[in-house]
């Protein structure tokens, strides 16, 4: 696949994970150039789609990470800002507060539930074990559900 094409097939995906990750859209348009740079550079073939995707989504991931580290907070995007980077009409309440988590819990709950991957797909992205994706899925549900309906699951907290 030449580097057009998967742009223009994984460009969107990855602008959204990294608007999600970053919260502040000229980062994630840095990210994604950067992801994509690294695709150029990278000289070994993929086994097949899924396998390039995920190499794309972990080299996101990655990238959004060392620009955490290495910027200074930057003003997170407005509730406004965020309905034009949805494909569904009512998706972007949910991503504002998605981007209000913290970045362990948002990658893997954004990876699960926008994107439709399994936990151990996602394990696997990120170089973590299935449980403890699954306890970062419980714990991303659990704070959404307080922040969207300002309610506890019973038993909880």
């Amino acid at each position: 696949m030449t580097v057009e094409e998967a742009v223009l097939r994984y460009g969107d995906m990855l602008f959204r994970i990294c608007l999600v990750m970053l919260c502040n859209e000229q980062d994630a348009q840095d990210a994604v150039q950067d992801t994509f740079c690294r695709y150029m550079e990278r000289t070994a073939g993929f086994r097949d789609r899924e396998h390039e995707k995920a190499w794309l989504i972990k080299v996101a991931a990655n990238r959004c990470r060392d620009i955490h580290r290495s910027r200074s907070r930057h003003p997170e995007v407005q509730y406004t800002d965020v309905e034009e980077y949805c494909e569904f009409q009512g998706q972007s309440e949910v991503l504002a507060e998605l981007m209000n988590l913290p970045d362990k819990l948002k990658e893997v709950v954004y990876l699960h539930y926008i994107e439709g991957y399994k936990a151990a797909e996602i394990a696997q992205m990120l170089g973590i074990t299935p449980n403890a994706v699954k306890k970062r899925m419980q714990r991303g549900r659990e704070s959404l559900r307080v922040s969207l309906y300002g309610e506890r699951k019973a038993g909880a907290g």
